[in-house]
């Protein structure tokens, strides 16, 4: 069977040209440009749309913008705690009232490894954080506003500038192992230096919130009790109704091209997550190919008739491997063939360039969705 193929620059490639409240960082993620196509071009306001592997939750937070009902799961615990908080942000004065009757102060016994990272005092700030944090989840009082500080605090534990807890490390979507971090700190010379952990705590809310306008905002929390996020295997989404849900945008885990366990292992415990219910990934093209098609097969039955699921896969080992190829013979297994395939090409982002990222051509880099209909 062949299959139509539509190439192009779809979206742009442009940094920051989605809303603020994307700028979170996470490893693998896609551009909210990529979903907003799909999304305005397959479903309509109000629809479900879904992305069971949501990662920093892309998807669902562009439908919810889009006003649409946002649907998301994804393996990693972390996952529904960057993503929740975002579809119904609070006000910049609530946070900062909240942020202001935190204690922060701690009796509990620091994590001296982590002096690496912080600096004594701010790690005394964050355990601080991370107890009021704890208490409030264990007594049932964490609210919106608590999840929010948590969203943010998340995102600032380890990064590459002043505006993150920690001394200079990797960017800021994965925290690298201790000593890789000594290493780093040798070799640029470098000592931890104290950051205001709740300043920047509030910088980066205002900087989330930037794009938000009054009746964007009353918009999202007008939907806000119809958004279903949660976190669970694709292969499983048992609490979603057969037929329910409209469009399906998502970009499985390549392979074993990330490891989730090792870039979140500090996020997983400043939130008092186990790493080991992220679930490892397969090196085996033919599992892996086993496993999308469980995930295809279970999107098939949430999906609604002649609703449409847009599978990203990038690129990996230069374009040796066609995940797409892959796609469609995962969706061959659940009896599905392709409506068409999307190439979209663009020259290099700048976070490209620091990965170093070729994508079989030296300044190219290039999407490819495969879409199915039901």
């Amino acid at each position: 069977m062949k299959v139509p193929v539509q190439a192009g620059e779809f979206w742009t490639s442009g940094q920051r040209r989605a809303h603020s409240l994307h700028e979170i960082s996470y490893r693998g993620c896609f551009k909210p440009q990529l979903a907003g196509f799909f999304i305005q071009k397959f479903s309509n306001p109000g629809d479900f749309v879904c992305d069971p592997f949501m990662g920093r939750g892309t998807t669902p937070l562009e439908a919810a913008l889009l006003g649409r009902i946002a649907v998301g799961i994804d393996a990693n615990p972390i996952g529904e705690m960057l993503v929740q908080p975002r579809l119904n942000p609070p006000e910049k004065c609530e946070i900062e009232k909240r942020l202001k009757e935190i204690p922060w102060k701690t009796s509990s016994p620091l994590r001296e490894d982590l002096l690496v990272f912080y600096h004594r005092q701010t790690l005394e700030k964050i355990t601080a954080l991370q107890d009021y944090l704890f208490e409030r989840e264990s007594s049932g009082e964490l609210d919106a506003l608590d999840a929010w500080i948590r969203l943010v605090a998340l995102n600032r534990l380890s990064g590459h500038s002043a505006g993150f807890f920690s001394v200079r490390t990797m960017p800021p979507n994965q925290a690298v192992p201790i000593a890789r971090q000594i290493a780093i700190n040798a070799r640029i010379q470098q000592l931890p230096t104290y950051r205001d952990v709740p300043e920047l705590i509030m910088k980066k809310s205002t900087a989330l919130l930037r794009d938000l306008a009054a009746d964007q905002r009353n918009a999202l929390a007008n939907l806000a009790k119809e958004h279903r996020i949660g976190s669970g295997l694709a292969e499983r989404l048992d609490h979603l109704e057969s037929e329910s849900v409209h469009l399906i945008v998502t970009s499985p885990p390549f392979l074993n091209v990330v490891n989730y366990r090792q870039d979140n292992w500090l996020r997983c415990w400043f939130a008092g997550v186990d790493p080991k219910k992220i679930p490892k990934l397969t090196s085996s093209v033919a599992q892996w190919t086993e496993n999308i098609s469980l995930a295809i097969r279970e999107m098939l039955r949430i999906l609604k008739p002649r609703g449409h699921i847009a599978i990203e896969v990038g690129e990996i080992k230069r374009g040796q491997i066609k995940m797409e190829d892959l796609i469609v013979n995962a969706g061959s297994r659940c009896g599905i063939s392709p409506k068409e395939i999307y190439l979209n090409q663009q020259s290099f982002t700048q976070t490209s360039h620091c990965w170093g990222i070729e994508n079989n051509k030296s300044g190219t880099n290039t999407n490819r969705i495969v879409v199915f209909q039901r």
